[in-house]
């Protein structure tokens, strides 16, 4: 098969690494698989694996007639199976340019809090928890196509313990500023307002009031950058304030941050990091919102199987008391962080593998092409239409001050989809 695979970015986040490790492995199962997109921090990723890239033209307001013009001419060029879109912007380029034009094949695959209602629902869907896949399936109904679960997957292989070599690790501490007698308490992930402020304040909180408090030396390790950064920063000099050692270190953001896994004695994350966590053996506690935080354990797991590694709390006020209940053990039992990084690994390696995530994805490719679903006309007049009140409600939102960076990872796309209940048969609605 020849397949283009699309993120919706290529700066540096957890949709866009899935999308280019998996086609990498797609790749590896004998396939033609090529990334288009617009130049970004993860083309050095890209290249590295081997990958061609083809240049987007420069995104406008979304979805963009110009990128739609190009996958045309990429898909007909390169005579292209399938075109396979990666968050609700690139779906609809696809749809909308080779899909509806040329009759290409199209795929989507959307990793965020939820699914855009104004997707085309005649086009396969890959989601990346049980919940999620569910409440798809009640929003299209018995007549929609196939929506599938394909939980973010990991190279078990280049994250590892003992994958970076010792001269990246030790290159990534000497340059933090790490001392080998603390513990270190790390977390990797973008700085946004959206999913992760609220947490990363209070990690900063609990560290800086834990660095006080316990006799063993320990730190945070914040390893990621973004729009937050400047509130990060003044949150961690408080944090500091009268201290020799500062509590907080933060990194910037890293290309490879692996080493930083590496170093890590307790993780916190989310998604696609807290997988990457586990795979380096490490202990892990959940970040959430409004005062989530939860350390997976075997009693544990299936909560986080079910409804993704992320969560809602009670409230944002009860977010402390819960990280630092979850820190505290930890922090003093080496054999506990040992066990539960072995735990952990041997999840990650039993259920989200790379290699099984590629050979899932690969048949389900090979279904769409085996049984296509007709262009569904008037669908996708309604996902037009669907997309300009939604894009006109989000102009009329940012005149107000009031708009959220991504509104399908914000809280409230979060609570409406955990009203679809468990076992929804699909076209049912909460």
């Amino acid at each position: 098969m020849r397949i283009v695979v699309y993120p919706h970015h290529l700066g540096m986040g957890g949709s866009q690494l899935n999308a280019i490790e998996l086609a990498a492995a797609v790749r590896d199962l004998d396939h033609e698989v090529t990334v288009f997109g617009q130049p970004g921090e993860l083309c050095g990723l890209i290249d590295s694996l081997g990958l061609p890239f083809v240049e987007s033209p420069r995104l406008r307001e979304r979805p963009t007639p110009s990128v739609m013009s190009a996958l045309c001419r990429l898909a007909r060029d390169r005579v292209v199976d399938l075109v396979h879109g990666y968050e609700w912007p690139p779906i609809l380029e696809a749809a909308y340019g080779p899909g509806l034009r040329l009759g290409t094949a199209t795929h989507a695959t959307v990793m965020s809090m939820s699914v855009a209602p104004f997707l085309p629902r005649h086009v396969p869907l890959v989601v990346g928890t049980e919940q999620i896949r569910r409440a798809a399936l009640a929003d299209r109904g018995p007549a929609g196509a196939p929506v599938d679960l394909i939980e973010p997957p990991v190279d078990t292989h280049a994250n590892a313990p003992g994958a970076p070599t010792p001269d990246a690790v030790d290159g990534f501490r000497a340059t933090a500023g790490l001392r080998p007698r603390d513990l270190h308490v790390v977390v990797v992930g973008r700085l946004a307002d959206e999913l992760k402020l609220e947490g990363l304040l209070t990690a900063i909180d609990v560290v800086g009031r834990l660095a006080r408090q316990l006799p063993t030396p320990m730190r945070l390790v914040i390893v990621g950058d973004g729009p937050a950064r400047a509130r990060v920063e003044e949150r961690a000099a408080a944090a500091g304030a009268g201290l020799e050692t500062p509590p907080v270190v933060l990194t910037g953001a890293l290309l490879d941050p692996r080493p930083a896994y590496e170093t890590a004695d307790i993780m916190l994350g989310m998604g696609g990091s807290a997988l990457r966590a586990l795979a380096f053996a490490k202990p892990l506690v959940v970040q959430g919102e409004a005062g989530f935080w939860e350390t997976l354990t075997p009693d544990s797991t299936q909560r986080f199987l079910e409804h993704g590694w992320y969560g809602l709390g009670d409230g944002a006020a009860t977010g402390a008391a819960r990280l630092e209940s979850a820190l505290r053990p930890l922090l003093a039992d080496a054999d506990a962080r040992a066990r539960l990084g072995r735990y952990g690994r041997e999840l990650v390696e039993a259920r989200f593998s790379l290699t099984r995530a590629a050979r899932t994805q690969v048949g389900l490719y090979q279904r769409a092409l085996r049984d296509p679903r007709p262009r569904d006309l008037l669908a996708l007049a309604r996902g037009a239409g669907g997309v300009a009140r939604y894009q006109a409600a989000r102009r009329y939102r940012r005149m107000r001050g009031t708009a959220a960076v991504d509104d399908f990872n914000s809280r409230a796309a979060m609570r409406i989809r955990a009203s679809v209940p468990a076992g929804s048969p699909p076209g049912t609605s909460p």
